[in-house]
């Protein structure tokens, strides 16, 4: 008798399976971890702005007006813009993927007036599940 050596088409049947249900699992998941890491530009752009709400609080013991401009404007690939309307930040995302694009986070300060420190509260209509950990 002639020995055969390789797989027979079941076995390679089997295995073609196996990935294809490995892809399945995978893919959505890397797609929602993409869109987690694109976020987190969202949120740092807005965190940009923060930084310039907490000196200027911590110097006037009040927030700032809404007419404030001393602070520079972000956009970037992921972020049409951010705003600031007197009580809190606002970057909206764009770019991202169904689901985020058009969405925002949010940021709103209360000082307090005896130290000039700010709390922060982070929030916005992008989902729960694409925000990073600090702002659920």
């Amino acid at each position: 008798m002639k020995n055969q050596k390789g797989f027979t088409l079941i076995e390679l049947m089997i295995v073609i399976a196996i990935i294809a249900i490995l892809a399945a699992i995978a893919l959505p998941a890397y797609s929602d971890y993409t869109k987690k890491s694109k976020v987190s530009e969202v949120v740092l752009a807005a965190s940009a702005l923060r930084t310039a709400v907490a000196e200027y609080a911590s110097s006037n013991n009040a927030l700032p007006a809404a007419s404030w401009t001393g602070f520079e404007a972000q956009s970037s690939k992921y972020v049409s813009g951010v705003t600031w309307d007197g009580s809190q930040i606002t970057a909206t995302a764009r770019a991202i993927g169904t689901g985020v694009d058009g969405q925002t986070i949010t940021l709103g300060a209360v000082v307090a007036s005896a130290t000039g420190t700010v709390a922060w509260t982070c929030g916005g209509s992008i989902p729960a599940k694409f925000r990073p950990g600090s702002c659920q």
